[in-house]
């Protein structure tokens, strides 16, 4: 069985009630329902909230909402681990056994549905407990500048400063979509980074949407990339 569990609290502060504000002409929270369900590999497509008009738009678009996530993982600090793990609990999957649960976080509208179905290919082909992706740095991270008093600059890396790019390590960056898990794995809280592996995608869309800057550039390349058209 193929689970995706989309995790949507409330309580956003950066950007008020982020996970269902309008994005290219649907709430937010509709583009990771719309991902999954283009895939056709999942069973059941589970939006774990806290907030009654997330739950009504959730169902409108056609996930399921068979429960409230409790006030201690709808909070700040709720970690995203701890959420999928209740998820798993809460609809009783039995066994655990060749049972693979797909984290798509609510504001991650950038996803190629493509990449959840290859990824999943990836993880079982490596025999791996997580699969997530990766993008690569678009600057080498080697470069980090520190800023000090009076606008003075040190390296973090002295003696990086006149390596050329093409010469420095290729670095990657978590970026932030998605999760797929075997449910054993979440449900034993192993680390999603160290026991997983990267699935590489382009820069372009790894976007993290915390500010309204974020917003509009992810509005930018949503419509240059015409992933509404996906969902056609």
């Amino acid at each position: 069985m193929n689970l995706a569990v989309i995790p949507a609290r409330g309580g956003s502060k950066r950007i008020p009630r982020k996970n269902i504000k309008d994005f290219c002409g649907k709430p937010m929270l509709a583009w990771s329902i719309l991902a999954a369900q283009k895939t056709n590999i999942f069973e059941r497509i589970i939006v774990s909230t806290d907030d009654l008009e997330i739950k009504e738009i959730a169902e409108k678009y056609g996930a399921e909402v068979p429960f409230f996530r409790p006030e201690e993982l709808s909070n700040d600090y709720a970690a995203t681990a701890p959420v999928i793990a209740h998820a798993i609990n809460e609809i009783n999957l039995g066994t655990y056994e060749d049972q693979w649960v797909c984290c798509i976080y609510p504001c991650a509208p950038l996803i190629f549905y493509e990449d959840l179905k290859n990824s999943l290919e990836l993880a079982k082909k490596n025999q791996a407990d997580f699969v997530y992706p990766i993008s690569e740095f678009v600057v080498p991270p080697q470069w980090a500048l520190r800023l000090k008093k009076n606008n003075h600059l040190e390296y973090l890396e002295p003696g990086k400063e006149l390596i050329r790019s093409q010469d420095l390590e290729k670095l990657y960056f978590d970026a932030g979509q998605f999760y797929w898990g075997k449910a054993d794995a979440w449900i034993d809280k192993k680390e999603m980074h160290s026991s997983g592996i990267g699935y590489p995608i382009q820069n372009s869309r790894a976007v993290d949407i915390d500010t309204l800057d974020d917003w509009q550039r992810a509005e930018a390349l949503f419509n240059y990339l015409d992933i509404s058209n996906l969902y056609q």
